[in-house]
């Protein structure tokens, strides 16, 4: 999975989601995914749940008009079931909830019930701290336990997968922390990792985690030509669950 980082409009190399540095355009950083073969490609608006200004449908509609073959997945701004099929007729395959968790957990059930499980995916960012997980809220930057209703959702399959995010160590190359992924609170639900990975080897040792069905790739691939087709030629046949190609049922 590709990962676009947008804030304020623009693609940005993010440091911890809280240091950034521009990219360019999101339009072109996607284009350039789509070519070099990612199996998806999520848009992460990191800036929009802050303002609560809802998701950007007119990025996502630029991009969904350029044609390309990959499926897009929207995360960012997501507020109740109406943005969420907002975001599906704007042309995203899936979406990707955050805020919305911390808020009002039933949003996120209701949302899964218009769309279906397969649509909505819940983002946890996550750090390992003395007292156990933490569950990081960067609209104030605090981080707490991981609520069980959350939980609930996750083991009953009501959302379809959990992106990890070490995001402490976002940014950071050959950062990830593995031990995020065999944490109890998460045994059998199915995770994405996500944050400090690009080195192959780390890639390959995450996505040989049993629960482990997609691993995303943010920074690294904007300084390196076909940078993600080289990955996937180092990480040979490791396997991995196929692309959400079906969009939700709006």
């Amino acid at each position: 999975m590709g990962v676009v980082t947008v804030r304020g409009g623009w693609a940005v190399q993010s440091f911890g989601y809280g240091r950034y540095l521009p990219v360019g355009r999101p339009e072109v950083v996607a284009e350039n995914l789509d070519r070099w073969g990612a199996d998806e490609i999520l848009l992460q608006c990191i800036d929009r749940s802050t303002g609560n200004a809802g998701p950007d449908l007119a990025l996502l509609g630029r991009v969904a008009n350029m044609g390309l073959g990959t499926p897009l997945i929207l995360a960012g701004g997501i507020r109740d079931e109406a943005d969420g099929v907002s975001c599906i007729h704007a042309g995203a395959d899936r979406v990707c909830v955050d805020a919305l968790l911390h808020e009002r957990p039933e949003g996120a059930s209701e949302l899964s019930g218009r769309l279906g499980a397969q649509a909505v995916i819940a983002a946890l960012p996550l750090s390992i701290e003395p007292g156990g997980i933490r569950w990081f809220d960067y609209r104030n930057r605090k981080s707490g336990p991981i609520g069980e209703r959350v939980l609930q959702l996750l083991r009953d399959k009501i959302l379809s997968e959990a992106l990890v995010i070490d995001w402490k160590n976002e940014g950071t190359h050959g950062g990830f922390d593995m031990g995020l992924l065999s944490q109890p609170e998460l045994a059998g639900i199915p995770l994405i990792a996500f944050g400090g990975l690009a080195d192959p080897a780390a890639m390959r040792a995450a996505l040989e985690h049993p629960q482990t069905v997609a691993a995303g790739v943010g920074n690294a691939l904007n300084y390196r030509e076909h940078a993600m087709r080289l990955l996937k030629q180092e990480l040979g046949g490791v396997a991995v669950r196929s692309p959400s190609s079906q969009p939700g049922a709006a």
